[in-house]
């Protein structure tokens, strides 16, 4: 079944509050999905920094000293402030490719959960109440984020089962519903050069927008393209570095909801995802439509 949340920032007065609104209404789908739950956050952009989201089962062993030796072996600062089982790494953006391969070097045992400038990804099995204590979330600020709480229906329950999936920087994709043609797409894009770190078909849909994205289409036109090259049923949520979107197949019989205020465009499984928003009461509200793209850019 699977809920899922998104959350565009018109207001910059309101971004303090995104790590707070985003997981309020997150947990207000928990019984949508009892598995797992993660979250996204783009918080604001710094010329000097990128960073990459980690994970481990084993943080105690994974992350001590991690630090030192990561700075060590590509000569350029590092920080990392871990939160629970997940870290985010920060250096210099022309060394995030490097950091990335190092940390997988150093430490086999490390999750990538994301990269780029600006977004932080965690995600863990276990409902959302727990999930968003456990990495306080409510503290984070940002422009935009996205979330889901996971019923798992075609693979494991896992860490990275969970959702968001990020398979390119600064992206990221929750999803409700189920891909039929994912194998076929896993290789296609495999023989394009994309890797996979798990059977999810939601990894495959994310990989999709990661790829055309690439070659130059923007979100909303890749987004299209997943109207006419991924089949099954699904509502979409997707997070770039300036952008948020949302599409749902042509029969869209997955259940979605949105609201537009001028402080904010917001997306829900349900509608009680948006009910204690500011100025819900009197926000444009709609169904998204079946077969439409939408999109909105900072």
């Amino acid at each position: 079944m699977c809920g899922i949340v998104g959350l565009f920032l018109k207001d910059k007065s309101l971004e303090p509050q995104l790590g707070a609104m985003l997981s309020q209404m997150l947990i207000s789908l928990s019984d949508r999905g009892p598995d797992s739950a993660g979250i996204a956050i783009y918080g604001a952009p710094s010329k000097n920094e990128a960073k990459i989201t980690i994970q481990s089962a084993k943080p105690d062993r994974d992350f001590r000293g991690l630090e030192a030796e990561l700075a060590k072996a590509i000569g350029t600062p590092v920080t990392i402030g871990v939160k629970s089982t997940h870290a985010v790494v920060r250096t210099t953006p022309a060394k995030i490719d490097e950091a990335r391969e190092t940390i997988q070097a150093l430490r086999p045992d490390i999750r990538i959960m994301g990269a780029g400038d600006v977004v932080e990804i965690y995600k863990e099995v276990g409902l959302p109440e727990a999930v968003v204590d456990r990495f306080d979330v409510c503290k984070m600020t940002g422009t935009h984020g996205i979330g889901h709480t996971r019923m798992a229906t075609e693979s494991a329950v896992t860490t990275m089962g969970a959702h968001p999936f990020s398979t390119g920087a600064d992206q990221c994709l929750v999803h409700n519903g189920s891909l039929s043609n994912h194998n076929n797409v896993r290789r296609e894009l495999i023989r394009e050069g994309m890797t996979f770190e798990t059977e999810n078909d939601t990894e495959v849909a994310a990989a999709y927008l990661s790829s055309q994205m690439a070659h130059g289409k923007n979100l909303g036109e890749a987004l299209e393209g997943t109207l006419s090259d991924l089949d099954g049923f699904f509502t979409f949520v997707v997070g770039t570095k300036n952008g948020f979107g949302v599409v749902r197949d042509p029969i869209a019989c997955k259940p979605a909801v949105m609201a537009e205020t001028d402080q904010y465009v917001a997306f829900g499984s349900e509608y009680r995802a948006l009910t204690k928003l500011p100025g819900i009461d009197n926000a444009r509200v709609w169904e998204p439509e079946p077969a439409t793209v939408y999109f909105w850019e900072h």
